[in-house]
């Protein structure tokens, strides 16, 4: 799979946030992944829709790992987390069907783009 990894750079910028009453119905409905935690409602939406709710956090650059992603597959998350990391890159991966995400802070988008192109060049 790391032969293909295609790794795209999303335009927009993205943030983690909690989801609370009083912000719910807009964060909930610009949402890329939300996920139910003890705490809370954890959600993922666009900085923009963020600021206008008010709400901090840091922005993050999502990475759409373009090879097909099996949810069974083994050591995709691994090798992709380990290359950033080894390059002192925070990587949040969120797996869907089809592609695995790699969430990086904004400020270091291009540097983490560079790091997964070359983590697929040297498969090959």
């Amino acid at each position: 799979m790391l032969k293909q990894l295609s790794p795209r750079l999303d335009p927009d910028r993205y943030r983690y946030v909690q989801i609370e009453p009083s912000n719910a119905a807009q964060l909930l409905g610009a949402a890329i992944a939300t996920f139910r935690e003890d705490e809370g409602v954890s959600a993922i939406v666009p900085a923009a829709i963020a600021d206008q709710a008010d709400v901090d956090g840091p922005d993050m650059a999502r990475i759409t790992l373009g090879v097909y992603s099996d949810l069974e597959g083994v050591g995709l998350t691994a090798a992709v987390s380990t290359a950033l990391a080894e390059a002192g890159i925070a990587c949040n991966m969120v797996a869907a069907m089809h592609h695995d995400h790699a969430f990086v802070p904004a400020a270091q988008n291009e540097e983490a783009l560079l790091v997964l192109r070359n983590l697929a060049s040297q498969q090959r």
